[in-house]
C-alpha cells in the first residue's frame, strides 16, 4: 500500500491549470471565447480605424498636394551609413517637391543617439547629391519616433504648416501626430513595392496606431526637448 504524504491532495489542488488557461469544455464556454477574441479585435482595430477616419482624406501624390513652407521627411534607417532604400525614396520625394517650388525648406528628422549612426546628417547629403542646397535643409537630431519629430517640429523648430513624406503604410499615423501636435499638414504617401518590408511595415502600423493614441491624447513630452532652433525660420528667410 502506497502512503501519501497528507499535503500531496492541496499540491495537486494548487497545480491544476488556471480556468482561464484551459480549453473550453462546451459549446457555451467556445461562445464566450469567441465573444472575447472579437471584442479584443475590434479593441485592437480601433487605433487603425481612428488613423483612418482622421488623416485619410489629407493623403496626396506628389502632383496634387497643396504647397507648404516646410516639408518633414522622416527617418527610416540606414544602410552601412547611407539611406535606406525606403528613406532614399522619400527623400526623392521631398527633393521632388522642392525641385516643383511646393515647399522651400526640407526638414530631415531622424535618429543620432549614437556618434557612428548619424540619419539626419546622412539625409542631408543625399539631398544635397540631388539638387537641394544644404542652407535648405534643417536636421532633427533627436527625431527618434514618429511623435517625437511631430512635436519637436512644432516646438523647437516652429513648424505650423508642412507637407509630410513617408510611406503610405506610415503616412496617416504621421498627420494624425502632426496634427495632434499643432501642425496643418498634407502627407504624400511613397508607394513601395508591396515585398517582406512593406508588409513588415504594414503589420507594424497596428502597434504604432495603439502608441499613436495614447500620444494624440496625452501629448506626452519627446525624448529629448531642448531649447528652440531657428534653423527652420532662418531657411525660409532665405529661400
Amino acid at each position: 500500500m502506497r502512503l501519501r504524504a497528507p499535503w500531496a491532495p492541496r499540491l495537486r489542488m494548487r497545480m491544476r491549470m488556471p480556468v482561464w488557461m484551459r480549453m473550453p469544455r462546451s459549446r457555451r464556454e467556445w461562445r464566450r471565447l469567441l465573444r472575447v477574441l472579437v471584442l479584443a479585435c475590434v479593441l485592437a482595430l480601433l487605433p487603425a480605424t481612428w488613423l483612418q477616419a482622421t488623416a485619410a482624406a489629407r493623403v496626396r501624390t506628389l502632383a496634387d498636394v497643396p504647397a507648404a513652407p516646410v516639408a518633414v521627411v522622416f527617418g527610416a534607417g540606414l544602410w552601412n551609413g547611407e539611406p535606406s532604400p525606403y528613406l532614399a525614396h522619400r527623400l526623392d520625394a521631398a527633393a521632388e517637391l522642392y525641385a516643383a517650388g511646393k515647399v522651400r525648406v526640407i526638414l530631415v528628422t531622424g535618429d543620432n543617439s549614437r556618434k557612428d549612426y548619424n540619419e539626419p546628417g546622412a539625409m542631408l547629403s543625399y539631398l544635397e547629391l540631388h539638387g537641394v542646397p544644404a542652407a535648405r535643409v534643417v536636421l532633427d537630431y533627436a527625431g527618434f519616433d514618429t511623435w517625437d519629430s511631430c512635436t519637436r517640429a512644432k516646438r523647437i523648430f516652429g513648424v505650423h504648416r508642412a507637407v509630410l513624406v513617408s510611406q503610405a503604410f506610415h503616412i496617416r499615423r504621421a498627420l494624425a501626430l502632426c496634427s495632434a501636435a499643432g501642425i496643418t499638414s498634407y502627407g504624400v504617401g511613397v508607394d513601395e513595392n508591396h515585398n517582406l518590408t512593406w508588409y513588415y511595415g504594414g503589420t507594424r502600423e497596428i502597434l504604432g496606431a495603439l502608441k499613436a493614441s495614447f500620444d494624440a491624447a496625452f501629448t506626452p513630452n519627446p525624448h529629448f526637448l531642448g531649447p528652440r532652433e531657428p534653423g527652420v525660420t532662418r531657411a525660409l528667410r532665405r529661400s
